[in-house]
């Protein structure tokens, strides 16, 4: 938390959500990271979601007279931090990615019948959702370039198509789908809509989780690869209008991109402290340990930087995002999406190699995180891509002078 963003709310809840964490999630945390019983599992989540909701900490980012807590998305910002500490943080307070992108998107977009359906039991907490858009066939970082159809036939849509990385879809009630609908378009950017499709449909297909680094999850902790065929779905289930999808696409990655990048400093707070502990704990020798160290002090100099500069790129996105929107804070989303994601990366690093032999197991939980966030420098636009939007947009000025 930092007092140039800080508000009486945030100052409220933070040591709440903190005592929370400590008390109920991390005594448990290792067992929640077991799903070899899958019943257990969800059932020790549902338990602390109980709890959660029970302490007046539950769906901070929903208004109050939806059952949240009304904080705005600087305010959101500085608590998720605080439940990035642990995997299951968002998730027990119910704010988890895909879960609040598509929250936010129906909120905004969806009809009153799509809301009463899918978007109250979604913000109770009585379901959970995915969202169904990158393809294998074609580059994820190019949203315009999708296979997946939905063709209208008597009063339904008819969707046809393959996804992956359709994101704790094992499990979920519904998935948000982007497809075609409007394939001669003239703007490649109208071409494709989001639409509402359960996934008890008989042409939902979950083909299976995949593995990330060796390890397939399940439930909320997976990724699944989709097949639709001849899902049939009535038209009402479209979400706005038609050909808006990449419109409703980049209206969810705005403040879902604040959500990720503050999980991960979230993240890399928990790694740093783990590793200042390891420094000043683990003897080398007799009379030395870790943090004599110049490289061990160097690291942990260079890491506590790079958090506190990251928290600050994040916060200011996010007050930009709030005063002017998603497009006029274009540069500062891409420049936080991949400065934070490396951020993590090298914190995540040294603190892996200051525990040594150690880290590199499933007895911490840096493994976890090494293997699962290794993505954060890909999905939801690669480096690559971020950085060009960022020079492009330097570059511009430069040429119009």
């Amino acid at each position: 938390m930092t007092d140039l963003f800080s508000t009486p709310r945030v100052e409220k809840l933070v040591p709440k959500y903190t005592r929370f964490i400590e008390e109920e999630i991390l005594p448990v945390e290792m067992k929640l990271l077991d799903i070899s019983d899958k019943d257990t599992h969800e059932n020790l989540l549902v338990h602390l979601r109980v709890k959660a909701k029970n302490s007046g900490l539950w769906a901070p980012h929903l208004p109050q007279d939806e059952g949240g807590l009304g904080l705005d998305l600087v305010e959101f910002a500085q608590v998720s931090e605080v439940m990035g500490t642990t995997p299951f943080g968002h998730y027990i307070f119910n704010c988890q990615a895909p879960d609040i992108g598509n929250m936010e998107l129906l909120e905004s977009y969806a009809s009153t019948e799509i809301k009463s359906n899918f978007l109250k039991p979604l913000q109770e907490g009585k379901i959970r959702s995915c969202f169904s858009m990158t393809e294998p066939e074609h580059a994820g970082s190019n949203p315009k370039y999708l296979s997946t159809t939905a063709i209208k036939q008597d009063g339904h849509y008819v969707i046809n198509g393959h996804k992956w990385f359709t994101s704790s879809a094992d499990g979920a009630s519904f998935a948000i789908v982007m497809a075609v609908t409007n394939p001669k378009a003239e703007s490649p950017y109208e071409r494709a809509s989001m639409i509402v499709v359960p996934t008890d449909n008989p042409g939902f297909e979950l083909i299976r989780n995949i593995p990330i680094m060796g390890e397939e999850g399940a439930g909320y902790v997976s990724h699944a690869e989709i097949k639709y065929t001849n899902c049939k779905v009535p038209i009402s289930n479209l979400i706005h209008k038609e050909g808006q999808g990449f419109m409703l696409a980049q209206q969810r990655l705005g403040p879902g991109r604040i959500h990720h990048c503050m999980r991960w400093i979230g993240i890399a707070e928990r790694a740093f402290d783990m590793m200042c502990k390891r420094a000043v704990s683990r003897k080398i020798s007799s009379q030395e340990v870790l943090s004599d160290k110049q490289t061990i002090q160097n690291w942990i100099a260079e890491s506590r930087t790079e958090i506190d500069a990251a928290r600050l790129m994040v916060l200011h996105a996010a007050a930009k995002i709030e005063k002017q929107g998603n497009k006029a804070a274009r540069v500062e989303i891409s420049s936080i999406k991949f400065y934070v994601a490396n951020v993590l990366q090298q914190v995540l690093d040294r603190a892996i190699q200051v525990h040594g032999a150690l880290g590199i197991t499933d007895d911490l939980i840096l493994s976890w995180w090494y293997r699962h966030e290794r993505g954060a420098r890909i999905y939801d636009g690669p480096d690559e891509v971020h950085k060009s939007v960022i020079a492009r947009a330097i570059l511009k000025d430069y040429q119009t002078k």
